[in-house]
This record gives C-alpha cells, sequence and structure tokens, in this order.
C-alpha cells in the first residue's frame, strides 16, 4: 500500500482535474497545425539563430503570447530575453599531430578528427603531453575516479565517451546511460581537472552513432554563451576516429578494444600515453545577438513568486551554404511542432477562469540545435528562481501521425511528481511507454535538462509509438521513417495531410499535468539518490 503522502498527489489531482478539462478544450489540434505551418514555411528562412528568420520566428511567437493574455516577462517589460552567442568556426586549416619518439603522425581534418577551441579567439595552438583516463569519469556515488593520483593541469586528457558497465547494472545505471557518459561531461570533467584539452576517441559502439554524425555536427560553426575573456575554458575539444587513434595510444602496447576493456574496471589508474600532441585551431569568431522568448501567467492573486515552467526551443538549422536545390531546413517537426503546443497551453492557463496558486511562465528557448545554449542561458539567469520552480515541462520534435494511445515523459519516473504524472496519464487514457532506448542518453539532449542540472524537476512530454486504428509497427516506423530521412534535413517540411489530433491529446495532457502541479501543496524535488537532487537542495537552500 503507497504511503498517504504518495497518495496526496493523485488525490488532489483528482479533485482539482475538473477545473483543468473544463478549459483544456482551448486546445485545437488546427491550431497547433497553424503554428507549424507558419513557423516551419520557407519564409522563417529555417528559423537560424542570429539570421532574420529567428528574428521573425521570435516576433510572431511573442505576437501570439501577447493575443492570448499572456504577460511579458523578458527585459526591461519585453517578451524577450536577450542575450550574446560566440560563433567559433575552425576552419579548414585546422592540424592536429602526435609525436611518440621522435615520430610524428599527421591527422586529416574531418576524415580523421574534427573539434573546437573553446577560447572564443581567432588564434589557438596548443603543444601538451597527453594522458589517457579512461571514461574520464568522477562519480563519488558511485565510488569511481577515472582521474585518481594524477595531476592533469596543463595536459591533453584522452577518454571515450559512454560509461563503464552497460551490461552491469551493478555500475551506474547498466544499460541505461547516465549524463557521466555523454561528451558534453567528458569535456566539462576536463576542464574541472584542469586540463588544457581532451580528446576523445570516437567508437560508434560508445558513442551510439557513426563518425559522419560527429563530423557533420562539430565541422560546422559551433554555437557558444559568450563568456569574459578572463574565464578558463579548454583549448582545445576534439574527436579522433579511433582508426586514426593508433599514434595515439601505441606506447601503451594496447589497441582501443583493450584500452576500453581496461577503462570499465574501478580499478583503472590513468595512463601517461609518451605523446605530445600539437594542434592548430584557426576559427572564425562572429558574435551572435539572439534570444529567447518568455511570458507569464501569474497564479492566483497575480501571485509570480513559483510557476510551472513550460519550454520549447524555436531555432533550427537555417540555411545551408551547400548547392543543393532546397537549402531551407525548415524544421516542422523539429521543433515547430513543440512551439505551436507551448502556445496552445498558453491560450488554455491564461483562460482559466480560477487560476491555480501557481503561475505558468512559457519560455521558447534559442540555439538548441546547437548545444541547448538558451536553456543553458536561462538557467544561469532564471527570471524565476529555480528554486522556486516546480515542475519543467518541456516539448521538443513530436510527429502528427494520428491520435497517440501513449505518452513518453522519461525522467519524471525520478521526481516526486510520478505520482501525479500516474494520475493524470491515467485520466488521458494514456499508457506511458518507458524508454524504448535507454543506452542513448536522449534525457540529456534537450533544453529540460539544462533546468535539471540546476535541480528543477524536468522532463520532456512525447508523443508514443501506439496509435488508434494503425497497425502496431506503425508507430516505430513512422519514428524510423522521419529519422532516417527527415531529421535535420530540408525535407522536415509541413505536410497538409499530418494528423494533428495526437499533439492535441499530448498538449491537454501537458496543460493539466501543470495546471494540477501548480496546485499542489509544499514543493518538488527529485527522489532520494538521484544525480539532480544535491542541485534542487542547494537551490532551495541558497534561495536561486
Amino acid at each position: 500500500m503507497r504511503p498517504l503522502s504518495a497518495l496526496l498527489p493523485i488525490l488532489l489531482s483528482v479533485l482539482f482535474c475538473g477545473h483543468a478539462f473544463a478549459q483544456d478544450d482551448a486546445i485545437q489540434a488546427r491550431r497547433i497545425a497553424a503554428h507549424t505551418r507558419f513557423l516551419s514555411s520557407d519564409l522563417l528562412e529555417g528559423r537560424g539563430v542570429g539570421a532574420r528568420g529567428g528574428e521573425l520566428a521570435t516576433e510572431y511567437i511573442a505576437t501570439q503570447l501577447a493575443l492570448v493574455g499572456a504577460k511579458p516577462a523578458g527585459d526591461r517589460g519585453t517578451y524577450f530575453q536577450n542575450f550574446q552567442l560566440a560563433g567559433v568556426q575552425t576552419t579548414d586549416a585546422a592540424t592536429l599531430s602526435f609525436t611518440l619518439r621522435g615520430q610524428t603522425s599527421d591527422l586529416h581534418w574531418l576524415t580523421d578528427w574534427v573539434g573546437n577551441s573553446e577560447m572564443q579567439q581567432p588564434v589557438n595552438t596548443l603543444e601538451a603531453e597527453a594522458i589517457f583516463v579512461g571514461h574520464g569519469i568522477v562519480a563519488p556515488e558511485f565510488q569511481w575516479n577515472d582521474y585518481k593520483g594524477v595531476d592533469v593541469k596543463g595536459k591533453i586528457v584522452v577518454l571515450f565517451t559512454n560509461e563503464p558497465g552497460r551490461e552491469n547494472p551493478a555500475l551506474f545505471r547498466g544499460k541505461a546511460l547516465m549524463y557521466y557518459g555523454r561528451w558534453a561531461y567528458k569535456f566539462e570533467e576536463a576542464l574541472r581537472q584542469g586540463a588544457l584539452g581532451a580528446i576523445i576517441i570516437h567508437t560508434d559502439d560508445t558513442a551510439g552513432y557513426d563518425w559522419g554524425v560527429v563530423r557533420n555536427s562539430w565541422g560546422r560553426e559551433q554555437q557558444m554563451v559568450l563568456r569574459p575573456a578572463a574565464e578558463r575554458r579548454l583549448s582545445m575539444a576534439a574527436w579522433v576516429r579511433s582508426t586514426a587513434a593508433e599514434p595515439l595510444i601505441a606506447g601503451t602496447g594496447k589497441s582501443v578494444e583493450e584500452l576500453l576493456q581496461a577503462a570499465e574496471s574501478r580499478d583503472f589508474h590513468p595512463i601517461p600515453l609518451g605523446v605530445t600532441v600539437r594542434a592548430s585551431l584557426p576559427s572564425k569568431i562572429r558574435t551572435i545577438d539572439t534570444r529567447n522568448v518568455a511570458a507569464i501567467v501569474p497564479g492566483e492573486g497575480e501571485s509570480m513568486n513559483e510557476v510551472v515552467l513550460y519550454t520549447a526551443h524555436w531555432d533550427h538549422l537555417g540555411i545551408s551554404p551547400s548547392e543543393s536545390a532546397d537549402k531551407i531546413y525548415n524544421g516542422a517537426v523539429d521543433n515547430a511542432t513543440g512551439c505551436g503546443i507551448v502556445l496552445e497551453i498558453a491560450r488554455a492557463w491564461a483562460g482559466l477562469a480560477k487560476k491555480p496558486k501557481r503561475g505558468a511562465l512559457f519560455l521558447f528557448v534559442t540555439a538548441e540545435e546547437s548545444g541547448m545554449r538558451g536553456s543553458e542561458y536561462y538557467a544561469r539567469h532564471p527570471l524565476v528562481p529555480l528554486s522556486k520552480t516546480i515542475v519543467n515541462l518541456n516539448y521538443d520534435a513530436l510527429l502528427p501521425g494520428g491520435l497517440t494511445e501513449d505518452v513518453v515523459v522519461n525522467g519524471a519516473e525520478r521526481t516526486t511528481l510520478w505520482p501525479l504524472v500516474e494520475s493524470v496519464a491515467k485520466q488521458y487514457a494514456l499508457r506511458i511507454r518507458p524508454d524504448p532506448a535507454p543506452e542513448q542518453g536522449y534525457y540529456y539532449r534537450s533544453d529540460h535538462f539544462s533546468l535539471a542540472k540546476g535541480g528543477v524537476p524536468a522532463f520532456s512530454v512525447g508523443v508514443g509509438e501506439s496509435y488508434a486504428g494503425k497497425p502496431a509497427a506503425y508507430g516505430r516506423e513512422l519514428a524510423a521513417a522521419y529519422r532516417a530521412q527527415d531529421y535535420h534535413q530540408p525535407s522536415d517540411e509541413f505536410h497538409e495531410n499530418w494528423d494533428f489530433t495526437g499533439l492535441e491529446h499530448i498538449a491537454r495532457f501537458g496543460f493539466t499535468l501543470g495546471v494540477d502541479a501548480a496546485r499542489l501543496p509544499g514543493s518538488s524535488s527529485w527522489k532520494s539518490g538521484d544525480e539532480f537532487l544535491a542541485a534542487r537542495e542547494k537551490s532551495i537552500r541558497e534561495g536561486k
């Protein structure tokens, strides 16, 4: 039997759900479709960050928020939270070489390696010793430290992405990837340890994708939050293809596979490689003015002290410099759909006759495609303290394939709001679908993650794979076809025959979940032992 504390969210949800259900019919598939159609039209030129199309997209979103009665929550009474990014493009003149016992091996840009300097300056050269640090993880709660007994200050650390023990649930979370396995963590930890730079040895297995994905992502301009010149950053954050890594690890007498196996043990100790790494990363630098769009519907009595936060990213990849016939990355699914949903939820919330005690903040973030930069900036400069943010519900890239019978809320089970999530899903006759690919670490790849790092209970709300009246394989095939043919391609365009009824249903679910969360007594948090609990407790303790 569940304790009363666990049942309370469910009982309150049943008590209050009538208020939300009475208003959720304000959310309509046709309006989500209309927002999606406009935001993904050629007129918006792929909603590039710092480009004309992106400016048009944010103006449209702000206008729609004003029309439904949501109040501006941005800078100086506007709907915009303005800030700057640094655009860093490593040029084709970049070089990387490894010298071992007087023998130098030169690598080829894009074919063998990719990377950038985080220094945000045009000239970047380095020369340093290399040391292998396994998976590059420091996780005291798992009794794991790949940097034990070594000082890597001023050196280049070499490592693998992912985590050890993927087939052993006694290590980390077994098959389910945590943030410790993500490439972003590897570079962050290398910086914390004082390394000059970091090189990830890429394998398809450890990364979860082939070299082409790495090359295409890292061979283009990287957009970073503009930082003070005095702030320490990595001089090089790079990936090296496994077949090109042999000269880097030759001094160990081990193969890539043997080093990976050695890194699987808690007894692993860093291995000096005896190699001098030399690199030159000439970079084209530009300053990009960009903005998040933010609006608030205050709570009962115009309260803005605590909020439920809804997010969706407005940006996509802009216009391709290639000579292809279709140069515009329209981003209809990714993420005009999410923007359309959050706009409709804002309409429904503003129309509530009786507002919850807490308000709702609607945030449309920039530069998700560049590494969640807009949500990263917001988490550092929140418009409402993170400690006063009850939950973040994020919508990102939802396929309009018809009425869905299940919902994906990966990460919700790790929060104290889980009983409420289960209850609302039941109200909407939605089965909660478990993460179909936990080894891919999708939880750490969308904007809710920036809020989770700041301690906010946060997760994305997505469509599942079961569709009413469709064959069992329909949903899987639809998602697979999108990933293979349209994801991050100019072909991600709006189709007039798309069926938005499922997105309407998922939007109504998220609206009711948010309203019920806004009415709950007390605060919310992560469950005991979760990786984000310490950040939540810190934010509450410091009132930030």
